[in-house]
């Protein structure tokens, strides 16, 4: 009985997250949703990357937090339009479902922004398991957490499309072995794009915020197709 609860709550969450992409797709939003353990800098990292690409590439926000509005007075400093998701609301989810990211993408002129950055529940569990209407999926690891986390949390990084190694301005004080936490990472997931980061000095920002800048524009190339296909007959 318990297992068909959970497909029953993981096959409803997949219908609403489709018409979150769908959504997002009808109003050229392309969307991010990062993940990673608490503390491993992400908000900091959000904060950085709002700062370089403001007003460039207009950015929405949606945070998720089982508790506080802390990283969303953060982020909103930026001038970036900031949602809060609280999850304690409704039991202290550890993760973001589809149906509170819709309701929270209500609350923001989607037409007005070209990306969207959804700040997960940390978490290296519950968030890898459940779709919401995402392009692309991202989970932040920093120095200060061991080589280990990708074999112990497999899933979140082979769901992932992209790793950022973060706090790499502590190498030097840590005994972190880069290439071993960068092997484990290739051994669940090869081919992964990793960058590697300091969210603190914004070493390495370069490479990461021009991946990310491309792929809006492809998002924007392939929303326009199909309208510049049907102007031509």
């Amino acid at each position: 009985m318990e297992i068909k609860v959970v497909r029953k709550v993981l096959a409803v969450n997949e219908q609403m997250a489709a018409q979150n992409r769908q959504l997002f797709a009808e109003k050229g939003v392309f969307t991010l949703n990062l993940m990673s353990s608490p503390g491993s800098g992400k908000t900091m990292l959000l904060e950085k990357t709002l700062g370089r690409l403001l007003p460039r590439v207009p950015t929405g926000v949606i945070v998720g937090d089982i508790c506080t509005t802390n990283d969303a007075v953060r982020l909103a400093r930026s001038g970036a339009p900031v949602v809060q998701i609280n999850t304690d609301a409704f039991g202290g989810d550890c993760h973001l479902a589809a149906h509170v990211v819709r309701e929270a993408a209500e609350d923001l002129d989607l037409a007005a922004i070209d990306l969207l950055i959804i700040e997960n529940v940390g978490n290296l569990v519950c968030p890898a398991e459940f779709d919401i209407g995402e392009d692309l999926r991202g989970v932040v690891l920093s120095v200060t957490e061991g080589e280990d986390k990708p074999l112990k949390y497999p899933l979140m990084f082979r769901v992932c499309n992209f790793a950022l190694l973060n706090k790499i301005d502590l190498l030097p004080h840590l005994q972190f072995d880069k290439e071993r936490a960068i092997a484990n990472i290739r051994a669940i997931n090869p081919g992964l794009p990793i960058f590697e980061i300091s969210a603190q000095t914004e070493e390495g920002f370069a490479p990461w915020l021009a991946w990310l800048e491309e792929r809006v524009r492809e998002k924007q190339q392939t929303n326009r197709q199909p309208e510049e296909t049907g102007n031509g007959r």
